[in-house]
């Protein structure tokens, strides 16, 4: 699942036309792109902490914490850690870490002054069946008969990835190319509220307040539509 990055950026120019105020560029529709996709994807996370604490709607299509943990799914992932000076880190393009994977098994996550006192007792010292880590700022401890250095993964939420209108100069013009393009990586609904940031961020850039106002009256009736 993904958006089409030509789609949005032929709307969002489709609606500068129409209201006849300017041209946004691939560079610049590129960097405001990047900017909208990185705000909606953060405030899934704001949003299931409210709705978490909402009562749940039986409607299977319309509960508002399923459709958040549908689009963050698409996120999940999981890849091997690297050790190197002593220390376990996570995969470059991590957001937020899931779980610590040794020999398919979770590793229980504890502060490094729990980690003293489970270690000094014979019944709680961690095993390779019951590992467990530390997180430091230097990195992550994995423990199982002693401290582990190979076979450590983990599950985690990625990053989006870069989008990128690519394109071909042709008679001065950018056409379209879709091979060095990179579209959004969120939910297909997102498509629309993509356009609107979009719109915001070009009205504040070439410092059109009409552009900017056309955007957020729009983002502010889809939110109402989505929450009512």
């Amino acid at each position: 699942m993904a958006v089409s990055v030509d789609t949005v950026y032929q709307r969002v120019l489709a609606i500068l036309n129409k209201e006849q105020r300017g041209y946004v560029t691939p560079q610049e529709f590129n960097l405001f792109a990047n900017q909208a996709q990185l705000d909606i994807f953060e405030q899934y996370f704001y949003d299931i902490n409210q709705f978490g604490r909402m009562h749940g709607n039986d409607t299977e299509y319309s509960d508002m914490l399923s459709v958040l943990n549908e689009k963050i799914n698409i996120f999940e992932t999981n890849g091997n850690m690297t050790y190197s000076s002593n220390y376990w880190s996570t995969p470059s393009d991590l957001y937020r870490l899931g779980t610590i994977i040794y020999n398919n098994i979770e590793a229980e996550r504890v502060n490094a002054n729990e980690y003293l006192y489970i270690n000094a007792s014979p019944l709680t010292k961690p095993t390779n069946d019951r590992p467990i880590f530390v997180a430091s700022t230097s990195g992550y401890k994995v423990y199982g008969a002693s401290e582990l250095t190979s076979g450590v993964s983990c599950n985690y939420i990625k990053k989006p990835a870069t989008v990128a209108w690519g394109y071909n100069t042709v008679s001065g013009q950018a056409l379209y190319n879709a091979s060095n393009s990179t579209n959004f990586e969120l939910h297909p609904s997102e498509e629309t509220e993509l356009v609107f940031k979009i719109l915001q961020l070009a009205g504040l850039s070439i410092k059109e307040l009409q552009v900017y106002q056309i955007g957020n009256q729009m983002e502010a009736q889809n939110t109402q539509q989505e929450k009512s």
